[in-house]
């Protein structure tokens, strides 16, 4: 045999580039920090589960980031919600290893069940990604949802009756995190998967019917395509991103309006109801939604925000309103006045 074919074929084999790898590596191209010199290369940190989507990404990340000036590790978050769950956990951080990732963090957590098993799982989930991010001072947490995640998450909102926040789905940016394949379908993570000969694991839980979210991922979208036609989970992604402009948009315009229309009161703040009245309705309970939300903590449903808007638009003398988290809503003269449950309600000075 030639020497240069014995060199080749002693050669760690690397995977042919077939457009589903390119596009996972492209996306994922797009959001790295770009690192100016090996003594500061910043460290970009994979979500890594051992499913189709994350893996993908992590395989992606390994061989993106060092041409980025970027460090790769990987956080591994086992939730214990399934026997064999440590295995999965330490077979995921193995092959984040091979992958030349670095750090590879495997986090146990405890999932208590409060709030639900996928909320509760989410919180212990993302606080065992914070808690590694803040230890490793880590630019940049990667997840793996893909455009599929995001057409559920639409149609998940959408059955709720949530408004324009919930459709807009899930932030390609939100602080440290970055959803890199948000543009990607879930096969064509699975296929760049197989085609860089990595196997990824599936998770019986993606299979399960008690979950709201197989359901949808099984049964509905399945239909609204035999019935519809294909592109349904494009089209709601593509719903998802207009949605997140006008929101975004909303944002901006009720940071400037609460400045001008916003005083303190006791134990909390009021607001100004001929300025309410002033505004179109989409923008006035958005004003209402914020206003609780920044100043208590509290997320209002669409029946709360429109009781307390009718305290503007529908005034007859009702008397005050009790809320979640203890907050009250009042008329009082010229403004709105929502205040902490027990407090001794004043009226703003007059200008």
């Amino acid at each position: 045999m030639p020497p240069d074919q014995q060199t080749d074929a002693a050669a760690p084999r690397r995977p042919r580039l077939t457009p589903q790898i390119a596009d996972v590596r492209r996306a994922v191209r797009g959001v790295l920090p770009v690192g100016s010199d090996a003594s500061r290369s910043p460290l970009v940190l994979v979500a890594l589960s051992g499913g189709a989507d994350s893996l993908a990404l992590a395989a992606a990340t390994a061989f993106e980031a060092p041409r980025a000036g970027c460090r790769a590790g990987a956080v591994i978050v086992d939730h214990g919600l399934q026997p064999g769950s440590a295995e999965v956990a330490d077979a995921a951080a193995a092959t984040a290893r091979e992958l030349g990732l670095d750090p590879v963090i495997v986090r146990r957590v405890e999932v208590t069940g409060e709030g639900g098993p996928e909320a509760s799982a989410r919180d212990a989930r993302y606080a065992a990604l914070d808690a590694a991010a803040a230890e490793t001072g880590a630019a940049l947490l990667l997840l793996g949802h893909t455009l599929d995640d995001q057409a559920e998450t639409v149609l998940l909102g959408l059955a709720r009756g949530s408004g324009a926040a919930s459709l807009s789905g899930m932030p390609a940016r939100a602080g440290r995190y970055a959803r890199p394949l948000l543009g990607i379908r879930r096969a064509a993570a699975r296929q760049a998967c197989l085609d860089a000969g990595l196997a990824p694991w599936d998770d019986p839980h993606n299979l399960d019917p008690a979950y709201a979210r197989v359901r949808v991922r099984e049964r509905v979208l399945p239909v609204l395509e035999a019935e519809l036609g294909p592109g349904i989970a494009e089209a709601l992604a593509r719903t998802a991103e207009q949605l997140r402009e006008d929101e975004g948009a909303f944002s901006e315009q009720i940071e400037e309006v609460i400045e001008e229309i916003c005083e303190p009161a006791e134990a909390g703040i009021a607001i100004s109801s001929g300025a309410l009245a002033a505004n179109p309705a989409a923008l006035r309970q958005r004003i209402i939604r914020h206003v609780v939300g920044s100043e208590f903590g509290v997320s209002l449903s669409r029946a709360q925000t429109l009781e307390i808007a009718r305290l503007v638009t529908d005034w007859h003398g009702q008397g005050s309103i009790d809320l979640p988290g203890g907050v009250r809503a009042t008329r009082a003269g010229a403004h709105v006045v929502l205040s902490t449950i027990g407090s001794t309600e004043v009226l703003p000075h007059d200008h």
